[in-house]
């Protein structure tokens, strides 16, 4: 199950369907493009209330789902602590499969 959601994430960020990095997540939130935020348990407490409070105030969904190794490991990127899926069907099934 754990490792399904990390293969999903994966294939959106291959797809392109991925923004990386705090200020174009927090960019892609505002522009209403993030259909789902995925933050790793150990982010920092400043970019953690940042990002989830953009979430709550434009309504996108989050998840604190696994540290930031196993997330980087997922995406192929090193030190990645925040993932925004911009795919309606990329963040539903991973979203289903968190949930």
């Amino acid at each position: 199950m754990k490792a399904d959601y990390l293969n999903l994430i994966g294939l959106a960020y291959r797809a392109r369907k991925c923004s990386l990095g705090e200020e174009t997540i927090v960019k892609a939130i505002q522009q209403k493009k993030a259909k789902l935020v995925l933050l790793a348990s150990d982010v920092g407490p400043r970019t953690r209330k940042k990002i989830i409070n953009k979430c709550k105030t434009y309504e996108v969904p989050f998840e604190i789902v696994d540290d930031r190794e196993t997330l980087s490991n997922a995406i192929g990127k090193p030190q990645r602590v925040a993932v925004a899926i911009l795919d309606a069907g990329f963040a539903a099934k991973i979203n289903s499969l968190l949930g």
